[in-house]
């Protein structure tokens, strides 16, 4: 995978990206429209961890949030900058939930993105370039507390916050 580039690449309005992965978060499937927006072939990320698309200007506390409530059975909906193998980057709006057996045993999860609301990323944008800093200078830890801040003052769930940038 090249180096991340400035290059940003657009989700069509209709796209629907989708990927499952185990339990450790290794790829098992991914559709047609995932695999071109990475700019891969399906054996280039099959096995893969899924984390091998993810950018470096994502905060830490996003993906700590989601393993969270996943590997509890909560879906959750994030907003998330991922990298191309062309080093380019793409905005999606994610949901992401466990997948369970017919026992509720957890056998992997399944992730579908779209494109996000432009106008929530000019809401997310700066939000995740804070929670980047924090964790630079303090660890996740800051991020979590200034994230928790945030919504307090906002007095909105973490959940509410996303869905509602999304319908904007």
């Amino acid at each position: 995978m090249s180096n991340a580039t400035n290059v940003e690449r657009q989700v069509s309005e209709s796209a629907f990206l989708v990927s499952k992965t185990d339990t450790t978060g290794k790829i098992t499937y991914c559709n047609i429209p995932f695999i071109e927006i990475v700019g891969a072939r399906g054996d280039e990320l099959i096995g893969k961890p899924h984390n091998i698309v993810r950018h470096p200007d994502m905060p830490r506390l996003i993906f700590k949030l989601l393993w969270e409530r996943i590997k509890n059975k909560q879906e959750i909906f994030a907003y998330v900058k991922n990298r191309s193998f062309d080093g380019s980057f793409y905005w999606v709006f994610a949901n992401i939930t466990a997948s369970l057996n017919e026992n509720g045993a957890i056998v992997g999860y399944y992730s579908v993105r779209r494109k996000p609301n432009p106008k929530a990323l000019e809401v997310i944008k700066p939000l995740y370039e804070r929670l980047l800093s924090a964790e630079r200078s303090g660890g996740v830890e800051a991020s979590s507390r200034l994230l928790d801040e945030i919504l307090k003052e906002k007095n909105i769930s973490y959940d509410e916050f996303v869905n509602s940038l999304q319908r904007m």
